[in-house]
């Protein structure tokens, strides 16, 4: 059983109601994507969220919830292979000189907010870390705080795949 501060209580609430933003975010997103990858891409994201916001809890309970380490080796492997994948999609698709451009600008604009939200969730995470006394909350903060950059990282990843993202 772990004794928060004041301070730290404040900043789990503020992760908590972040966290709860993305759950209902990535689900709404999920129904309102037209296309199937990125139903399925929000799915996934409103699921590791809900994840986040099960340990946000926890840890306002006063319970330092475990981080599985294997699991999170096997998503980071997973997430090279993803990233080889891609790397080697886009390769061959700018050696050909063809790119998938086929999106939908509602798709786009989900994607765009969600990349923010990532963007925006990750930085309230890394100033976190820094105001916690435990080793054991910073490494839990720490550890999803990676997987929000990853969050981003795949979504990022798709819209360069459409073609929404102009990474030349």
């Amino acid at each position: 059983m772990i004794n928060l501060t004041t301070k730290e209580k404040f900043l789990l609430e503020d992760e908590k109601q972040q966290e709860q933003l993305c759950v209902d975010k990535y689900n709404s997103f999920a129904n309102k994507a037209e296309d199937p990858e990125l139903k399925n891409l929000f799915s996934q994201l409103a699921q590791k969220e809900q994840e986040h916001l099960d340990s946000i809890n926890q840890l306002l309970s006063g319970v330092v919830p475990s981080t599985n380490q294997q699991q999170g080796q096997q998503q980071s492997q997973q997430m090279q292979n993803s990233q080889q994948n891609f790397m080697n999609l886009n390769s061959s698709s700018m050696n050909s000189g063809l790119q998938n451009n086929s999106y939908s600008e509602h798709d786009k604009t989900l994607c765009i907010d969600a990349l923010s939200t990532e963007k925006y969730v990750s930085s309230t995470y890394n100033t976190a870390i820094f105001e916690f006394v435990d080793k054991d909350v910073r490494q839990l903060l720490n550890h999803i705080q990676k997987e929000e950059q990853e969050h981003g990282e795949k979504i990022f990843n798709y819209m360069s795949q459409k073609g929404m993202y102009n990474v030349q």
